[in-house]
């Protein structure tokens, strides 16, 4: 794809409500862009925040308010429970976890990435669905340390 493509792209994400863009051309590649929530416009300023915004406050403000230790993703990329469709999720709410353990995965351009717990502890509150895109330090686990 040529760049001048890849900047009315990027133009158009920028004026836009969408955070996302993939596109695969005829020969198979594939090009995402993404957005983060500090860049969206939010249509001039006359739209509310999006409930991901919201859930995102809540949790920051629940790991404020306790103990609460955040696993948080190093990288932008997408979330993954398990490291295959048809495995088990690696944790689940209520389970325990130690230092080192791996919690999750978060794909980068083709790359898993596991994501393994600083903490002993039981995961309290899982905060992203499974396959959503994640930013850098984006909190994505709540662990209560034992």
């Amino acid at each position: 794809m040529k760049i001048k493509s890849v900047e009315k792209l990027v133009k158009i994400l920028e004026n836009s409500i969408v955070r996302e863009i993939e596109i695969t051309d005829f020969w198979g590649r594939k090009i995402k862009i993404s957005k983060t929530a500090g860049n969206t416009r939010a249509a001039e300023h006359h739209a509310t925040p999006s409930t991901e915004m919201k859930k995102e406050t809540v949790a920051k403000e629940e790991t404020e308010s306790t103990n609460l230790a955040a696993i948080r993703s190093p990288i932008v990329g997408t979330f993954y429970r398990s490291p295959a469709p048809d495995a088990p999720h690696y944790v689940e709410v209520g389970d325990i976890v130690k230092p080192g353990q791996v919690v999750c995965i978060v794909e980068a351009m083709k790359l898993m990435n596991e994501i393994e717990s600083d903490v002993a502890g039981r995961v309290v509150k899982i905060l992203v669905k499974n396959e959503d895109p994640v930013e850098y330090n984006q909190e994505l686990m709540l662990i209560e340390p034992l």
